[in-house]
């Protein structure tokens, strides 16, 4: 059982506007953890942010540099579909350290769970959808550079396509990257992974639990991870204010059952991230959020 929390606080109180990024989400789960019964004040754990040596193993210089002087053209602003400031780099530098650390304690315990990452749209020269730094990426190179790791498999359950994940990795063998997402929405462009699936309009839990149950198994079979980084987006549900899937709370539960029971099984540690989620109502987005880490902790 897993009782090591990665959150910050500083996820929630960057300012970004009226956006439909619900950062308000992160102090509401944490509330919502602690009110429930799943989570002491003592189990959740700060993250130190993210070194330029960290983030360097998988953005360009360039890029960094624009980030640290607020350089930034108006177009990748604009592709980043996020308002620029310091706090909002520094935020992400967090997350993308919070998320180094949740391997680092799934390593060590078997499960570590981030509340936060997942920024799966960041590619090495420039942020995209809402993401700045590709955490996932960068906590898997700092794994490998400590020799923590050798392969590792992403399995990216967001509404949408790992698009800077895959590219990041397109050409690297030790990592295997799965997506199942929406195939009509966002991004325009798909960089194939190792796998992809992707998913007709108004697919709901049938069709998506079928897809896992046949490719996870051969999946982990096939990349033999030392370590699995499971994105557990809470957009494919029905009443996701960007998405077009329709899987219920139920398929979404039993989506990351199937996940967290074979890591288990096969004792491969775990690293789950609670990516996007933008539900018209905030609470369901934070009650899906709350069941994949009650799954995950045994309760």
């Amino acid at each position: 059982m897993c009782r090591k929390l990665v959150y910050s606080d500083k996820y929630h109180r960057v300012d970004i506007g009226q956006h439909v990024f619900p950062v308000l989400k992160y102090r509401l789960i944490h509330e919502q953890l602690i009110a429930r019964g799943l989570a002491a004040e003592g189990d959740f754990v700060e993250p130190t942010p993210a070194s330029d040596e960290d983030i360097l193993l998988v953005h360009t210089p360039d890029y960094v540099k624009k980030l640290r002087d607020g350089t930034l053209s108006q177009p990748e602003i604009s592709a980043m579909e996020l308002p620029y400031s310091s706090e909002l780099v520094d935020t992400f530098r967090t997350c993308a350290g919070g998320t180094t650390l949740s391997g680092e304690i799934a390593l060590a315990e078997g499960t570590g769970i981030h509340i936060g990452g997942g920024f799966h749209h960041a590619f090495p020269d420039h942020g995209e959808g809402f993401c700045v730094f590709n955490d996932t990426a960068i906590a898997i190179r700092r794994l490998q550079k400590d020799n923590r790791i050798t392969r590792s498999c992403v399995i990216d359950c967001d509404l949408h396509q790992g698009n800077g994940t895959a590219y990041i990795f397109r050409d690297d063998k030790d990592v295997f990257t799965f997506s199942i997402h929406q195939e009509n929405n966002y991004p325009a462009v798909k960089p194939p992974g190792d796998l992809d699936i992707g998913l007709e309009d108004g697919a709901g839990d049938d069709i998506y639990l079928a897809h896992l149950e046949k490719n996870i198994p051969k999946i982990v079979e096939r990349s033999r991870p030392d370590l699995i980084i499971y994105l557990a987006g809470a957009d494919p549900y029905r009443d996701d204010q960007l998405g077009g899937l329709l899987l219920t709370m139920d398929g979404l539960k039993r989506r990351d059952e199937i996940i967290i029971h074979l890591c288990r099984e096969k004792g491969i540690p775990l690293v789950i991230l609670l990516a996007g989620g933008y539900a018209w109502k905030t609470e369901e987005t934070i009650e899906i959020h709350c069941q994949t880490i009650a799954s995950a902790i045994g309760e």
